[in-house]
């Protein structure tokens, strides 16, 4: 006999609400030490873009909350497709808002010792780009393609454990390829270009796979459950491998435009660099009583790159 949730409608989809409580105790102490940075920044005479504060603490933060105690939460262990939109949340949508707000930035302008440490040996190995990779691309196919899967939908604490360590994978991610906190190590933003192609492709991969399996994933579960309403259980796996499909290369579409956005800055960063040495190469001399030093006007032949070396006028003839 079925005795999970009542049929999903339109109604239950905004009223239908669950307590996670080891999420809520999470964002709540992730929340709560991130405006405590904030204050203290701000007592030390410093600023704080309030962007920053209102992409981790109300959308980075609220994504994670609505994704495990809204309809989704409620639904999660029900609907396969719940389950999915949920899992590409908390993958791919709720750490790329974390990481938008800087909170390494923070923790080291409040913490020294603490952003040091933040930069060892094993955030080295963390950030280097294949590992993070890997573990973003690995995470969804070990999740579904192992008896994980339905462990998570059979037992509370493995489904705890698992909407915690996805935001934590999908940050360690989007940490070491945004760059907006310190890394122990710097790397190409088109190498992030390229990893984001290629997270498109397995997540197209994934969804591809779910669609046109001829058994469902975690089948005895959902035989065992007996949902009387909603769609089929190949239905709802279909629905399921297209919400990972379309919503993973949805979500990274911010994060390209993020990149891209780093990467303008940071060239328009080098172009004035390289604008003030060359103010400082070309600035007039001054003799010892301060007064300009005339400039020797040279024939141009003596300063082409080409001519100077071919007739010994250049500093290298």
């Amino acid at each position: 006999m079925y005795h999970g949730p009542a049929e999903l409608t339109l109604q239950r989809v905004l009223t239908s609400w669950t307590f996670d409580p080891v999420v809520f105790l999470v964002i709540t102490a992730l929340g709560g030490a991130y405006l405590t940075g904030v204050r203290r920044v701000h007592s030390r005479g410093g600023s704080w873009a309030s962007g920053r504060t209102v992409l981790f603490t109300g959308l980075g933060l609220g994504s994670w909350a609505l994704a495990t105690m809204s309809f989704l939460g409620v639904y999660a262990d029900t609907l396969f497709w719940a389950r999915a939109v949920q899992v590409v949340t908390l993958l791919m949508i709720t750490p790329l808002l974390l990481a938008n707000g800087a909170p390494l930035t923070l923790l080291s302008e409040c913490s020294p010792r603490a952003g040091r440490w933040l930069l060892g040996r094993v955030a080295r190995v963390l950030t280097f780009p294949p590992v993070g990779a890997v573990l973003l691309i690995a995470t969804p196919w070990v999740l579904y393609f192992t008896p994980l899967y339905e462990l998570v939908l059979r037992n509370g604490i493995a489904d705890a454990v698992l909407r915690v360590a996805l935001v934590l994978t999908g940050f360690l991610y989007f940490w070491a390829r945004l760059q907006l906190d310190p890394v122990p190590r710097t790397y190409p933003h088109l190498l992030s270009v390229g990893f984001s192609f290629a997270e498109a492709a397995f997540d197209g991969a994934l969804g591809i796979t779910m669609i046109f399996m001829a058994h469902p994933l975690a089948s005895s579960y959902y035989h065992a459950l007996a949902r009387p309403w909603g769609p089929s259980l190949k239905m709802d796996q279909v629905i399921g491998g297209g919400a990972l499909w379309m919503l993973g290369d949805l979500a990274g579409l911010p994060f390209l435009a993020a990149l891209f956005a780093r990467m303008f800055r940071q060239d328009q960063a080098d172009a004035a660099e390289i604008d003030r040495e060359l103010d400082a190469q070309t600035a007039p001399k001054t003799t010892a009583s301060g007064s300009p030093e005339p400039e020797m006007m040279r024939p141009w032949w003596e300063t082409d790159p080409i001519l100077s070396k071919r007739y010994g006028t250049g500093n290298g003839g």
